[in-house]
């Protein structure tokens, strides 16, 4: 039984969906281009028959009254027949009728034909109006020049509104046909519409219980591997888009065991870094030192570094502990940090100077304990101590929006290009790291704080560590967490 379904041709459901849809788009958009097609022409018919009419309409009042009047203005001496502007006038309107008569057919031709010929009559009596006041006729002859273009004028003025009605007429028989294009279109379109709406409606019901019937398969899988049922595999599939995705469940089920069984392996890690971590923290070494730093500076008399170690110890081993948690105020970690600096400072006085710079608010982040110092007392003993002369360890802090970044500079010997090298290498490696550091390993501290970084916040990266003969340089860059994003489900300071 399940052989026969395997050979079962698939059903894609992109490809029964795009022939859905051409079967649909193709039908519909025929006759919309068609008739876009035709609208467009009636339409720009419409346009040019609007520009004509208003062209047309602009010419009539120069030919009733305008070129009469400059005519009579002549006649009356106002103004010269040079400076009236008739020539000009006479020029444009046989221009316009010019190229409406190119533009027209028919009987709206022959109307702008006859008006254009009547114009060249009326130009003649122009002339005359010209001639005769050159030659200073009786201003009595002149104006019945006059008269003769008021009437030429009407003439023209007949002819234009004659073909002003036709382009009326044609116009409003293109806007039937545009409005005819649009009915049918519509009616067209919506009995189209309907028969493949009905096509489809059979189409997706088919297409619907296909898929239906392979997600239930999935579904009753992804139950079983839920209850722990890995060797159970999805089969059957009759959807090529799902059957990869039944592929995927299937190398999920291969690969989830093998998943937890390396989440168990990290946690281990990260258990053993923070125990290894507190285990540094209270080396014995640094306490006794300490203490007998305190015991020297009391019998030199030193009340005030007495108080000022005393102090930086209790804070140190305060916050080392934190009461369990694993995570601290930000601004914790900094006290931490400057409370063991405080102490190696009294102890290497000559040669250790230090500086803490923050720049941004830190007072709401909250981060892993311990992330700090590891880094500083590597600095120091690998690198301050291991020059001629004072040092300087600057460590800085910078917020930027729900980014914190955190840099530990010394002003060391600094390491070789192979010494960083096998650095960066073993902090990449997943063997167990050394039970119990010892001051000559160089990488524990740094392995460490990498390790933690990058199990805490699942980041791929955890140290950039940078080396020249002018110092060292390690730096992170964390996402900025807040208490509120931790007390549900990670244990912290209070």
């Amino acid at each position: 039984m399940r052989r026969e379904s395997e050979n079962k041709p698939l059903t894609s459901i992109s490809r029964r969906i795009r022939q859905s849809v051409w079967s649909i788009a193709i039908p519909l958009l025929v006759p919309l281009v068609i008739a876009m097609v035709m609208m467009l022409i009636y339409t720009n018919r419409y346009q040019a028959m609007i520009r004509r009419m208003d062209a047309a309409a602009e010419l009539k009042p120069i030919v009733e009254t305008y070129l009469a009047r400059d005519l009579f203005s002549v006649a009356a001496g106002r103004v010269s027949f040079e400076n009236s502007g008739i020539t000009e006038e006479i020029d444009g309107v046989n221009a316009s009728l010019e190229t409406l008569i190119a533009e027209t057919d028919g009987t709206r031709q022959v109307h702008l034909t006859m008006a254009r010929r009547t114009m060249d009559t009326l130009s003649g009596y122009a002339e005359q109006v010209r001639d005769g006041m050159a030659e200073h006729r009786p201003i009595s002859e002149i104006e019945v020049i006059v008269d003769e273009v008021w009437q030429v004028g009407a003439l023209v003025n007949d002819k234009i509104d004659a073909f002003i009605a036709e382009e009326i007429a044609a116009a409003s028989v293109a806007s039937e046909r545009i409005r005819f294009g649009l009915l049918a279109t519509m009616a067209v379109e919506g009995l189209l519409l309907l028969v493949f709406l009905l096509r489809t409606r059979r189409v997706t019901n088919q297409l619907s219980g296909s898929i239906r019937k392979a997600l239930l398969n999935m579904e009753e899988i992804v139950r079983r591997i839920a209850e722990g049922r890995f060797q159970e595999r999805v089969t059957g599939m009759e959807v090529s888009e799902l059957k990869a995705l039944a592929g995927q469940i299937n190398l999920m089920a291969e690969r989830l065991e093998g998943l937890l069984r390396q989440n168990r392996q990290k946690q281990e890690h990260l258990a053993k870094a923070e125990l290894r971590t507190l285990q540094a923290q209270i080396a014995p070494h640094f306490l006794y030192n300490t203490l007998d730093t305190i015991v020297w500076q009391a019998g030199s008399g030193k009340a005030e570094d007495v108080i000022t170690l005393t102090r930086s110890l209790s804070d140190f081993f305060r916050i080392s502990l934190s009461s369990g948690a694993d995570w601290i105020p930000a601004e914790q970690e900094l006290r931490h940090v400057s409370a063991y600096l405080s102490i190696q400072k009294i102890r290497y006085r000559d040669i250790l100077n230090y500086s803490v710079d923050v720049e941004g608010d830190i007072s709401d982040v909250w981060i892993p304990k311990l992330l700090l110092q590891p880094l500083v007392e590597n600095a120091l003993y690998h690198g301050i101590k291991g020059r001629r002369g004072a040092g300087e360890i600057r460590i800085a802090v910078r917020r930027e929006g729900d980014a914190l970044s955190f840099s530990v500079r010394d002003t060391g010997k600094g390491m070789t290009e192979e010494k960083l090298a096998r650095v960066r290498a073993s902090m990449r490696e997943e063997a167990d790291l050394p039970a119990v550091p010892d001051s000559g390993h160089t990488g524990f501290g740094l392995r460490n704080v990498d390790l933690r970084i990058r199990l805490y916040y699942r980041l791929a990266e955890g140290l950039d560590i940078r080396s020249d003969e002018t110092g060292t340089v390690v730096s992170f860059t964390i996402p900025v967490r807040r208490k509120e994003d931790l007390e549900h489900d990670e244990s912290i300071s209070g």
